[in-house]
């Protein structure tokens, strides 16, 4: 039998516990005093001591310290100073430097915010990386070879780094974006390839960051936010021509497709608050841009909850058999009002928007693209396959019926859309004959532009955990250039429809392929060629102009490919508005 007698002195009572002297004063006193009023006296006299104590504020360095009780006021609270670093260590001091930016569009509008931010703190923006004082490599983790650049890009970064005069300020090598987030360990601590690493919500700390890279040591910050969306980080625009700009509405994903690694590198959704986005349009049509294009992973989940006014129970449309892992948001404004607000600033400033998911495409945006001139009428619509068995491996929400229902849908309330996609070839467990479902998806849809892809698995996805990447290298690539040539096949045909036609043309800049020519984009997206030369401004003139890039010319195909057309031109204006009555005259 264990003997209790030990453990007794655990469970004394109040008075056994309290000391002899204490018992025998409370015993005298004429007044008796209670157990419970001594442990009230004390608990007060400690909330006194912690109330009349120091402050946070004590211990921060250039804090005043008082021997009364400080008070914080709005001057003692500053997130933007770091107490450990020197005092304007955050500045630039006029260091320059250079932003080399990889994969999507997102990550020209991340360039951008970054390049806001640090101009702020008085750095200076160089092309050149051999003059610069830090480089920025904005990346891109979608696949393994994009990966890969940036690897064999910061081994030819660090030699240049070591061959730098030691007379000169010694360059800083940074990381940012999605495989800052993805690869961190292997790049800060294996391969010590870099001074600065920052994920897609740090941004706003690529100053303090940079403080401590030119203190001589390593600095991160790839912490994801569940807010963050930059809203009050005014973008400068780099675009060399400045005709056209991106406008990121929403930040992160949350479909989790089983293959996709960006909602674990950046993020779970958030939608920037209309109000920015709108002043941000406003801005870019004072300045004379002339396309702006809406940016986001989920574009058209857009869902803005920062006022109240925009919250109720309703939940969000999808499109009609579609599906989504998570459960219906209710509120919020929409993609389809947000959309209707930035087209009615400024009726010639041309719209567009990308990635959408097919999910989100409710009869309202449709129509709404249908009605408005200044929309384009181009919509992106990933399939990524056209096998339903497939489909439910990468955890899409839709068959290959509710796609197809989808697309009929489209070109039924928008007719002469410009259809384009994305598709993945050997995915886990594709076989055979769902690579042939793919190839006559491609067939029956007939898509303008396409995006087509060999499978990448990417470490933290679904695939990654699940699924086996069971298909041969050799056999993805042999199924990727099958869907390539059914793709330029089926693109030829619909180009072909335009031979003859009269197109609205935006105007680049000079052609790739000849100084003698220039090029721009109609508005289904598709890339125009056509002679530099001097034209009319509208039917009816005698004196001619040159074309400059941010104009908009009247032509007429006489020549196409699969990814690109040549036109004749007619004439040219600075407004879109100019040609709705010259364009019934030319058809």
């Amino acid at each position: 039998m264990r003997n209790t007698n030990r453990l007794r002195p655990i469970f004394l009572t109040f008075e056994q516990w309290l000391p002899r002297w204490s018992l025998q004063h409370r015993l005298c006193c004429s007044k008796p005093v209670s157990v419970h009023s001594n442990e009230e006296s004390r608990a007060d006299k400690f909330k006194t001591q912690i109330a009349t104590g120091p402050r946070f504020h004590y211990f921060v360095k250039g804090a005043s310290i008082n021997k009364q009780q400080p008070v914080i006021t709005d001057d003692l609270i500053d997130t933007d100073k770091h107490a450990y670093l020197p005092e304007d260590s955050e500045s630039g001091n006029s260091r320059t430097v250079c932003f080399e930016t990889y994969g999507c569009q997102m990550n020209v509008n991340d360039t951008e915010i970054a390049w806001s931010i640090l101009q702020k703190k008085g750095y200076q923006r160089t092309s050149d990386v051999a003059e610069a004082d830090v480089v920025l490599l904005v990346t891109c983790s979608i696949r393994e070879k994009a990966e890969q650049t940036i690897w064999n890009r910061l081994r030819q970064l660090t030699a240049m780094k070591k061959r730098r005069l030691k007379t000169r300020v010694p360059m800083k090598i940074g990381v940012l974006g999605c495989m800052a987030e993805r690869l961190k360990s292997e790049l800060l601590e294996r391969e010590k390839l870099l001074d600065v690493l920052a994920g897609p919500d740090a941004y706003r700390d690529l100053p303090r960051l940079l403080s401590v890279a030119h203190g001589g040591q390593q600095a991160s910050n790839v912490l994801l936010s569940l807010e963050e969306t930059y809203a009050d980080v005014m973008p400068v625009h780099h675009s060399p021509q400045g005709y056209s700009a991106f406008v990121s509405i929403m930040r992160g994903c949350d479909n989790m497709c089983s293959y996709c690694i960006v909602p674990f590198t950046r993020g779970r959704e958030r939608s920037r608050p209309v109000s920015s986005i709108l002043e941000e349009v406003h801005i870019l049509s004072e300045q004379g841009v002339k396309e702006v294009t809406l940016l986001g992973q989920n574009v058209n989940s857009y869902r803005d909850t920062s006022e109240e006014q925009f919250c109720s129970s309703e939940p969000g449309q999808l499109s009609r058999g579609f599906r989504t892992v998570y459960r219906a948001r209710p509120g919020g404004l929409r993609f389809a009002d947000l959309l209707d607000r930035v087209s009615l600033i400024d009726p010639d400033m041309r719209i567009r928007f990308t990635s959408p998911h097919p999910k989100d495409f409710p009869d309202e945006v449709l129509q709404l693209i249908k009605e408005r001139a200044n929309i384009c009428k181009q919509i992106h619509l990933p399939a990524q396959s056209g096998s339903s068995t497939v489909l439910q491996a990468m955890r899409r929400g839709y068959s290959r019926e509710a796609y197809l229902e989808l697309v009929d849908n489209i070109k039924r309330i928008i007719p002469g859309v410009s259809l384009s996609s994305d598709f993945i070839s050997g995915f886990c467990g594709e076989t055979e004959e769902d690579h042939l479902q793919t190839l006559s998806l491609i067939r029956e849809v007939r898509y303008n532009v396409g995006f087509l892809f060999a499978y990448s698995m990417r470490k933290k996805t679904h695939a990654f955990h699940r699924l086996q990447d069971d298909v041969p290298a050799e056999v993805k690539q042999r199924r990727l250039e099958e869907l390539i040539c059914m793709f330029r096949e089926e693109a030829t045909k619909v180009n072909s429809a335009l031979i003859g036609r009269t197109q609205l043309v935006l105007v680049e800049g000079e052609s790739k392929r000849s100084a003698q020519d220039l090029c721009g984009r109609n508005d289904g997206n598709l890339k125009v060629i056509f002679p530099r030369q001097e034209v009319a401004g509208q039917p009816t003139d005698t004196h001619t102009s040159p074309i400059n890039p941010g104009d908009y010319v009247l032509v007429k195909v006489h020549f196409h490919s699969a990814v690109a057309v040549s036109y004749d031109v007619f004439y040219h204006t600075e407004s879109q508005q100019d040609f709705s009555l010259s364009i019934i005259l030319y058809v």
